[in-house]
């Protein structure tokens, strides 16, 4: 973002933003912020009053302009002494409390999912070996059963026919 724009959006004057990035330089290293020179700030400008974005009185002067970063507008919410400059830089604390929190809860839920997919692996793994045993046995039984059928079907064929009369036993007259 541009210093003017951010200077509206704190409610300060572009340049009180100005002479407090410049008395806290170190805090603004070049991720954080960086100077156009007066060829860019001018295209930019000139770019942004064909876009309605930058207002047409605003000269750049002898002034260079700044362009802040993300980390850079975090910053400067903090060097600034507006009251809404306070309420940004809260709110940016809170901001990043809550997303900590947000970490730290979902990193324990995603080891929870983790300890709950290796259980439900090693149930599978167990239910494979159960169905595998189950077969085997119904196999088992299924071969025993047959074995039953056999022998059953082996005694029917030895049995004597009952319609053949047969010797009698015992003394004879």
């Amino acid at each position: 973002m541009l210093d003017f724009d951010l200077a509206q959006m704190y409610q300060v004057e572009t340049r009180t933003l100005k002479q407090a990035v410049r008395r806290n330089i170190e805090r603004f290293p070049d991720d954080f912020m960086f100077r156009l020179s007066k060829d860019e700030a001018n295209a930019l400008i000139n770019m942004g009053r064909s876009q309605n974005v930058i207002p047409p009185e605003y000269n750049i002067g002898v002034s260079e302009m700044f362009a802040f970063t993300e980390q850079g507008v975090a910053m400067l919410s903090a060097v600034l002494r507006s009251e809404r400059a306070i309420a940004v830089s809260m709110a940016i604390m809170r901001a990043f409390v809550a997303m900590r929190n947000y970490i730290t809860t979902t990193s324990t839920i995603t080891a929870e999912l983790s300890e709950i997919r290796a259980k439900l692996e090693l149930l599978e793994r167990n239910n494979e070996d159960t169905i595998g045993a189950v077969n085997d046995l119904s196999e088992d039984v299924r071969n025993e059963i047959d074995n039953i059928y056999q022998a059953i079907a082996a005694l029917s064929v030895k049995m004597p026919k009952l319609n053949v009369p047969r010797k009698p036993i015992g003394y004879k007259p």
